[in-house]
């Protein structure tokens, strides 16, 4: 359906062609027929001034025959520029919904007047035309361009009559020119050879005269028809190739209606011509709501893929926090035996207090520290699972145990150190009243 619509778009789109090979073509017929004459200068001159009268009006004829071909070609240019422009408008106003008319910013050539009349003043609905106007505007394009090219035809048959008519107008001033020769050699009383010589060449002079004349315009004549008629015929080119292009442009936009136009029955081919593009436009309708469908049935199936998506995602979000809850529980069993340690050492050193009175000092100092770290351990029990101050304060705790065991080492070192200096002095000071 979508790719119809840009083949119709396409296809309402102008697409003229500018006469500009027809252009170059007449403008070299014209440069070549002008090297001649310039290159023949001396023989046609003679040729010319053997009647200058006639030969002159077939120049002129010539000439208006060559402007004239020129000037179709000119028409031709605007109406093309034009053409163009008015598609654009309309095609514009169409998308819009809204008139194309624009005849007062841009008026219509004659050639195209007719599809400005029809074109211009429809609506929002012009978007089609039936056959009947399209083939309205066809015959009046091609009647005006037939207009013009009997212009053309006419000046190109008139060379050929004008030669014609210098041809027997030479013919008849020869003729009796034959005539009086043949008089003139009647002997006479007293003439001599030379008298009836003379009269010779004068009466062959006198039908000479009369043959230039014939071959000179019928030359001229012949000549100039030939050159028009093929300036003629590039612009015949240009006219039909255009005609052929607006045939194409009107057959984007023409629909075949249910009824006549101007009361006409329609006939057999027309109405099958009707039924079968019913047909395709239900085809198009057809394809149109299966592509829809399909389209649809996409979009519901991405849908599903998110919706699955999702529920994988949250699956993986509860598994995570349940491993997270699962890693607490372990550190706050890791948490409880470390404080069953510290209370183990608590009685090891109140033990190593009583055993020891002289390390006071230092014991309380380490059980200041430990009561710290048992403060700390009630905090972070107190701290939300997880969180990054209880973090912080496993952190201090481990650092300060690790403190705290390093002090107790060193703290049973130096008592140990401390009894055996004293069972050393003590065995000394035995040994010394065992001698006395």
């Amino acid at each position: 359906m979508t790719a119809r619509r840009a083949q119709e778009r396409r296809v309402s789109q102008p697409h003229f062609s500018q006469p500009l090979r027809q252009i170059a073509l007449m403008v070299i017929v014209l440069v070549l027929v002008a090297a001649g004459g310039w290159f023949a200068y001396g023989r046609i001159l003679p040729i010319f001034a053997a009647n200058p009268w006639l030969n002159g009006l077939i120049l002129g004829v010539f000439v208006t025959g060559v402007l004239a071909c020129f000037w179709q070609v000119a028409q031709l240019i605007h109406s093309v520029s034009w053409i163009e422009r008015f598609a654009e408008r309309r095609r514009n106003a169409t998308a819009k919904g809204v008139s194309a008319i624009g005849a007062d910013q841009d008026s219509a050539p004659r050639l195209l007047a007719p599809l400005a009349a029809l074109l211009g003043v429809r609506g929002p609905i012009g978007g089609v035309i039936s056959t009947g106007s399209a083939r309205s505007i066809l015959e009046s394009v091609a009647t005006r361009i037939d207009e013009a090219r009997d212009i053309t035809r006419y000046l190109a048959n008139l060379l050929i009559f004008l030669g014609l008519l210098g041809t027997f107008y030479g013919l008849a001033t020869t003729v009796p020119a034959v005539v009086n020769t043949i008089r003139a050699l009647a002997p006479q009383e007293g003439q001599t050879a030379v008298e009836v010589f003379d009269k010779l060449m004068q009466g062959l002079e006198a039908q000479l005269g009369g043959m230039a004349v014939a071959f000179s315009s019928s030359l001229l004549g012949l000549a100039g028809s030939l050159v028009v008629g093929l300036l003629e015929l590039f612009a015949t080119h240009g006219q039909n190739r255009f005609y052929r292009e607006l045939e194409e442009w009107l057959s984007g936009f023409t629909r075949l209606g249910i009824a006549g136009d101007d009361g006409e029955r329609l006939d057999q081919a027309s109405i099958v011509g009707f039924l079968d593009q019913i047909a395709s436009q239900m085809s198009d309708l057809q394809s149109f709501y299966a592509e829809r469908d399909e389209i649809r049935e996409q979009e519901a199936i991405e849908a599903d893929e998110r919706v699955l998506l999702m529920a994988r995602n949250v699956e993986r979000l509860g598994q995570f926090m349940l491993d997270d809850s699962e890693a607490n529980v372990g550190r706050m069993g890791e948490m409880a035996q470390s404080m069953s340690r510290l209370a183990a050492g608590q009685d090891k050193l109140v033990r190593a207090t009583e055993t020891r009175p002289d390390h006071m000092i230092e014991i309380g100092r380490a059980l200041s520290r430990l009561a710290e770290t048992q403060d700390r351990l009630a905090r972070v029990a107190a701290t939300p699972p997880g969180s990054d101050e209880a973090r912080m304060h496993l952190r201090s705790i481990d650092e300060a145990m690790a403190r705290l065991v390093e002090e107790t080492a060193t703290a049973r070192q130096a008592s140990n150190n401390e009894l055996r200096r004293e069972i050393v002095e003590l065995t000394e000071a035995l040994r010394a009243l065992g001698r006395s």
